[in-house]
C-alpha cells in the first residue's frame, strides 16, 4: 500500500476483532461444571475442573489484553488444522496488517526459566523447598505448528508463488509463547539471542506486536482491514470443526469408572458385612444397614477420625466394626 496506505490505515481501523471467539477449553470447562454438580465427590472431576479452568484463564487473559489493543487486527482462538498425518492446535491466531501470530498460551505455577541451551526449566516452591523440573518446550511446539501451516500453505499456492514467497514465509508469520498467569517470573537472560523475544507475559504482548509494527522493514507495507479478514477467514475455511461431546466424553471417562470403583466397594462391605454378622452372631443391620452401606461408598472416610466426623455409624458400630471398614475402604 506504500506510505499513503499506510497513513490512511492509521486513521481509520483500530479495532481487535475476536473472528473466532470459541475454544475447545471453554467447551470442556462447562461440561464439568456441569458434572461436577452432578459428581460433587467425584476427585477426578474435581482435578480435571481445576486445570481446565487454568488453561481458559490463561485464554480469557491473553483475550484481555488484546481487547486493550489499539492497533486493527483479527484475532482467532483455538484454531486445529491438519495436513496429511500431521496436526496443530494453535491457541491464538492474531492477524494484524503486517504480521501473523501463532501464539501459545502457557498459565502455569511456578517461575519458566530458559537456559543457554534453549531447554523450558519449571521452578516451583513447595514446603519452602525450591523444585525445577524439565518441561516440554511450549516454543518448538509451536514452531512445529507453524510448520503444519507451511506445508497447507506450499500445497495450496503455485511453483512461481511458492519459489518467490517460501524463503519469507516465517518473516511474516511469527511464533509466541505468552505466560498467561501474572504471578509467573520469565527469566530469559541465558536463552539463545533468536529465542528471548519469543517468550514473554502476556502483560508484554500489545508491546511486541506494536514494536514488530513500528520497526518493520519499508518493503513490509500495512494492509487492508478486508485482507486482514480475508486471511481470517481462510483458516476458519481450513480449520478442522471439533464435534466431540465433551460432557459424555468426561462422564465416560471418569464417572463410569467412578461408579465401577463405588460397586466394587460395595459389593466388598456386605461381604464384611455378612462375616462380622456370622463371627458375632449378630443381624447384618448391626453392622451397618443399607442406608449407612450406601454413605460409606459416597464418602469413602480413610481413617477411624475421618469416619466419626462423618457421622455415617453410631460410636458403637465404630468401636466394634471401623477398623476392618476402614481397612476395606482403603483397599
Amino acid at each position: 500500500m506504500g506510505l499513503i496506505g499506510d497513513i490512511m490505515y492509521s486513521l481509520r481501523f483500530k479495532d481487535t476483532v475476536f473472528y473466532k471467539e470459541s475454544s475447545d477449553l471453554k467447551d470442556r470447562y462447562e461440561a464439568l461444571i456441569k458434572l461436577r454438580d452432578e459428581y460433587p465427590e467425584n476427585d477426578d472431576i474435581l482435578k480435571e475442573f481445576y486445570n481446565i479452568k487454568k488453561g481458559l484463564d490463561g485464554e480469557n487473559e491473553i483475550a484481555y489484553q488484546l481487547k486493550k489493543a489499539n492497533i486493527g487486527m483479527y484475532v482467532l482462538k483455538d484454531i486445529k488444522l491438519k495436513y496429511e498425518d500431521l496436526t496443530a492446535q494453535i491457541d491464538y491466531i492474531i492477524i494484524t496488517p503486517v504480521y501473523t501470530y501463532y501464539v501459545e498460551c502457557k498459565n502455569l505455577v511456578g517461575n519458566i526459566k530458559v537456559n543457554e541451551k534453549g531447554d523450558f526449566i519449571r521452578e516451583l516452591f513447595i514446603n519452602g523447598k525450591k523444585i525445577s523440573k524439565g518441561m516440554y518446550s511450549p516454543l518448538r511446539q509451536v514452531e512445529a505448528q507453524r510448520e503444519v501451516v507451511r506445508k497447507i500453505w506450499e500445497s495450496n499456492v503455485s511453483k512461481i508463488k511458492k519459489a518467490f514467497e517460501a524463503k519469507y514465509f516465517e518473516d511474516y508469520r511469527k511464533v509466541l509463547v505468552v505466560a498467561a498467569n501474572q504471578d509467573t517470573i520469565l527469566n530469559t537472560d541465558k536463552a539463545p539471542q533468536d529465542m528471548k523475544y519469543k517468550i514473554l507475559r502476556a502483560d508484554a504482548l500489545i508491546r511486541k506486536i506494536q514494536y514488530d509494527l513500528d520497526h518493520r522493514s519499508r518493503g513490509k507495507s500495512y494492509c487492508s482491514k478486508k485482507i486482514m479478514e480475508e486471511i481470517a477467514q481462510d483458516y476458519i475455511n481450513l480449520s478442522i470443526k471439533d464435534e466431540t461431546n465433551y460432557y459424555e466424553y468426561y462422564k465416560t471417562k471418569y464417572c463410569e469408572e467412578e461408579a465401577k470403583k463405588q460397586n466394587d466397594l460395595k459389593e466388598r462391605l456386605i461381604e464384611l458385612r455378612k462375616s462380622r454378622s456370622k463371627e458375632m452372631n449378630v443381624p447384618a443391620f448391626y453392622v451397618f444397614n443399607n442406608d449407612e452401606l450406601d454413605r460409606l461408598v459416597l464418602v469413602r472416610p480413610k481413617t477411624i477420625e475421618e469416619l466419626k466426623n462423618a457421622n455415617i455409624l453410631t460410636s458403637v458400630k465404630i468401636k466394634t466394626h471401623g477398623e476392618q471398614i476402614i481397612n476395606e475402604i482403603n483397599k
